[in-house]
């Protein structure tokens, strides 16, 4: 994508760069500003004047930049402090967020951070029909230490439904911690799992392969 470029003139060099802010519709912080003339009264202020004439180039940032700004504004508004550990992986951008007291992003079982992860990867790919970059939002390690208790719960949930043959139903989950359920107990030919339920309310459900008795 090229960059968005316009050139405006004013009394001044400041009156020009607004006008041209005006017209592309940004911050001073998201363009580049080329001073192409200085603004000069001309012989005894009269003859040979001529304006501040500028070129301001709107400059493109890549998706990554733009999702750490729009957190790096929520989190200000929030009055929090915080780190933003960038890594890359084949399918993912993944951001670690690092800081004190970042339990108020994480939510119940990490709701508002999900939240915010489905909010950061909309601002990020908003201009962008194609080349869509996935963001995923963590913080401290959250979603792996949360991983690690839901593959022990679903461990010992199917233990205690191959000894009760009773079907047990979990509280709502959303779709990743569903197929982290799903997966740990993909081979285990005591029970097989399913959803059951409409979003947002959706469970999984662990059943015996055996009929109860």
């Amino acid at each position: 994508m090229m960059d968005a470029s316009v050139e405006k003139t004013g009394k001044t060099i400041e009156e020009a760069r607004q006008a041209a802010l005006d017209e592309l519709g940004a911050s001073l912080e998201e363009v580049k500003v080329e001073i192409i003339a200085e603004p000069s009264k001309g012989f005894f202020g009269i003859i040979g004047g001529h304006e501040a004439k500028v070129r301001v180039t709107r400059i493109e940032k890549s998706p990554a930049d733009t999702a750490k700004d729009f957190m790096k504004k929520i989190f200000a508004s929030m009055d929090l402090d915080v780190k933003i550990e960038e890594e890359k992986t084949e399918d993912a951008v993944c951001f670690n967020l690092v800081g004190e007291n970042l339990g108020v992003l994480i939510g119940k079982h990490g709701q508002t951070l999900d939240a915010l992860q489905y909010l950061v990867n909309l601002a990020a790919n908003r201009s962008r029909t194609e080349d869509r970059v996935y963001f995923i939002l963590d913080i401290e390690k959250y979603r792996e230490r949360r991983e690690e208790t839901l593959c022990h719960l679903a461990a010992r949930l199917a233990d205690k439904v191959s000894r009760s043959g009773d079907k047990i139903v979990l509280e709502p989950m959303n779709r990743h911690e569903r197929k982290i359920i799903h997966v740990a107990l993909q081979n285990d030919k005591r029970v097989r799992t399913y959803s059951s339920g409409e979003e947002p309310f959706r469970k999984v459900v662990i059943e015996a392969n055996r009929p109860k008795r």
